[in-house]
């Protein structure tokens, strides 16, 4: 990493629909960064991020944030574009945090992170459930032992609806379905959790419209089970879907099972932003972390607090590709690149 500094970065933002909005209303909320410029096609997001950064000049496509004086640039586009944006972006020397998932397999994800290392810049993905506060007292648990060995992980994020644009239900420009647009966040959530233990072994089914896909790719599910083995024996299993009745807006749970206890993350009345954290020893509960909780936009926050201090590479964006690998065995697909 480089030497460390420290003042506002300018930062750039690719793609301002609603989540592109929230990280840059959040990150300008901060004070950590300066909100210089703003790029979307669609007239209205444009009109909407200038109305909260309107100092911000607004620009008309990405090679023209990559031509301005810029230290980062946050990405919220469609999946198929950010890997190739990252690199882009990368090679400009500039930082990135991009929205998940960075690549839509692994080859593309190692590609995005080779291109960081080679420019010594900083990468950031806005897996932000790790950014919770109730998630962050689950891994204080597990990580200090108050849990014991733990030996399990229940996982699951279930959606009452689908995703609201076409190309999420194409796979070639979404990368999958539920699985990489939901699962993915609490693979990542157990691998942090547990200090990324190597993944040894995943099967996994998935299901469009309730019939089992039996050919890798060939149709977008929208539900699916996974078993990952991680060593030294423990196991995680994981749940997740899009349009599944489940009598709430959403059902999204991690439990973490010790041979002294467990502790788990759940979310409150089928809200998909409140979360409780607790911990349990037999059959006494104790609640550690209530609502409420405004966590949306700390993955981001952090992101750039770290870019003020230093943009150089962070060894953390490894476990990028470690996570891309276990979403590919979920589908399936032969990995072409090793985990970090």
């Amino acid at each position: 990493m480089t030497a460390t500094r420290s003042r506002r970065p300018r930062l750039g933002f690719l793609g301002t629909g609603w989540i592109g909005r929230h990280r840059l209303e959040t990150i300008a909320a901060s004070g950590v960064a300066e909100i210089a410029a703003v790029v979307d096609p669609v007239p209205a997001n444009a009109d909407a991020a200038m109305a909260s950064a309107p100092r911000a000049a607004r620009l008309p496509s990405l090679d023209a944030l990559l031509e301005a004086e810029l230290d980062g640039i946050v990405i919220a586009t469609p999946s198929a574009l950010h890997a190739e944006q990252t690199v882009a972006a990368l090679r400009h020397g500039l930082a990135v945090f991009c929205q998940k998932p960075l690549g839509r397999t692994a080859a593309e994800t190692a590609q995005a992170v080779d291109a960081a290392k080679v420019a010594d810049r900083l990468l950031g993905v806005d897996l932000s459930y790790r950014h919770t506060a109730a998630a962050c007292r689950v891994r204080e648990l597990v990580l200090g032992g108050a849990l014991g060995t733990v030996y399990a992980a229940d996982l699951v994020f279930h959606n009452a609806y689908g995703p609201d644009k076409p190309w999420f239900y194409d796979p070639a420009l979404s990368g999958g379905g539920c699985v990489i647009d939901l699962g993915i966040h609490l693979v990542d959530l157990a691998l942090w959790t547990l200090d990324f233990p190597i993944v040894s072994g995943i099967s996994a089914r998935l299901f469009a419209g309730g019939t089992p896909i039996e050919e890798p790719g060939a149709a977008i599910e929208d539900y699916a089970v996974a078993t990952l083995d991680l060593e030294p024996g423990a196991v995680a299993r994981l749940a997740c879907s899009w349009n599944l009745s489940a009598g709430w807006d959403a059902v999204i749970t991690a439990e973490f099972f010790g041979t002294r206890g467990s502790a788990a993350l759940r979310n409150v009345n089928g809200s998909f932003y409140d979360f409780t954290g607790s911990e349990a020893h037999g059959t006494a509960r104790t609640m550690l972390v209530e609502p409420p909780d405004a966590w949306g936009g700390r993955a981001a926050v952090a992101w750039a607090r770290q870019l003020a201090e230093d943009p150089g590479y962070d060894e953390e964006a490894d476990r990028l590709v470690e996570l891309a690998v276990a979403i590919d065995a979920i589908y399936g697909r032969k990995a072409a690149v090793a985990a970090a």
